[in-house]
């Protein structure tokens, strides 16, 4: 009898237990991402994508950060891995490009006309890679070139400082002496022109994307001359103009910085961004990246104009510029998407 009590009482616990098992919460569980709401952060592509930059850096203000924002945004929507490599010098492309290359990636960028010849390089190399190159043409079957019409934004620009000016004189800042930027010099120079045709423009070209201190010092040369507005092409040098137009204001100087590339008025702030010239590196990278997602990449060229929306002038312009000003910008735009004006490149 004591012997049955016993089996029952432990018969009795043992379903006590599960009854307490069944009716308890399953343990939570966290994915790799450390999220416990339950929703995987797991990526939805097995994509990788790599950035090359030129010297002018990442965080050159400029094309180089645009293209890295594409990547991100594209890491964002689709879950692609993506990096850059940063370039120090010209000997430095060919092997990031190829860490990427050897690697796996199904992409390789290379941003700026600088890499050129050392996408050439590795796309030879590497037929079976797919690389990409902004701001130059590689005649490759596996490289896709995206190239921009920087003289017809640069007109548009131009017609801005043209009627802003006050002491009659504007400036041009570059980079490297170059096909590419003599686009932008000769696109500004023309827009100039064909609203104030007695107006002074006057270049300097500083030789460097990554020289910030030559930058400034151009800058000074050109205001010490009586410019008032200066656009600048430069890569992250154009951080030095900034720099000393920032300083002439605050002196109680009427000086303005053009930007380039992307809305500089976002970085630099609107009390010396007149405007800026845009070329939509960001939305030109992010649609072959697509590609390569999609699984529809193919080589080839495209150069992306006023007509495509691949250039123009900031949405924040009118912050600055007036009304009348942006309604001749507007006409000029008509005007050169037409064919009546043909901006010359140089």
């Amino acid at each position: 009898m004591k012997k049955m009590l016993s089996l029952s009482l432990v018969m009795l616990l043992a379903v006590s237990v599960m009854l307490a098992g069944c009716g308890s919460k399953p343990k939570e569980e966290t994915n790799a991402g450390g999220d416990k709401s339950g929703t995987s952060t797991e990526a939805k592509s097995d994509v990788q994508i790599g950035m090359v930059t030129d010297v002018g850096g990442v965080n050159d203000k400029s094309f180089n950060q645009s293209a890295w924002e594409a990547l991100q945004a594209t890491e964002t929507e689709t879950g692609a891995k993506v990096k850059y490599l940063q370039s120090k010098s010209d000997e430095e492309y060919i092997p990031n490009l190829n860490e990427f290359v050897k690697n796996g990636y199904d992409l390789t960028w290379g941003i700026g006309f600088q890499l050129a010849d050392a996408i050439k390089t590795v796309a030879e190399q590497n037929p079976d890679a797919k690389l990409a190159i902004i701001d130059s043409v590689v005649d490759a079957p596996n490289v896709k070139s995206v190239t921009f019409a920087e003289e017809e934004g640069s007109f548009l620009v131009g017609v801005v400082a043209g009627l802003t000016t006050k002491t009659n004189k504007v400036g041009f800042v570059g980079g490297m002496n170059s096909p590419l930027i003599k686009k932008f010099e000769a696109g500004f120079r023309e827009g100039v022109k064909a609203v104030n045709p007695k107006a002074e423009f006057i270049p300097n070209y500083t030789g460097a994307f990554d020289k910030p201190d030559l930058g400034k010092a151009a800058a000074a040369t050109l205001y010490n001359q009586g410019v008032d507005i200066i656009f600048h092409a430069s890569g992250a040098t154009g951080n030095g103009v900034f720099n000393e137009a920032s300083a002439r204001k605050k002196q109680g100087q009427d000086v303005w910085v053009i930007g380039v590339d992307k809305d500089q008025s976002l970085e630099f702030g609107d009390e010396i961004t007149l405007t800026s010239m845009i070329k939509k590196v960001d939305e030109a990278v992010k649609r072959v990246n697509k590609e390569i997602v999609d699984g529809t990449f193919a080589g080839g060229s495209e150069n992306l104009t006023l007509k495509e929306n691949g250039v123009g002038i900031a949405d924040t312009s009118s912050k600055n510029v007036t009304p009348e000003v942006l309604a001749k910008v507007d006409e000029y735009k008509e005007k050169i998407i037409s064919g009546e004006i043909k901006v010359p490149t140089e």
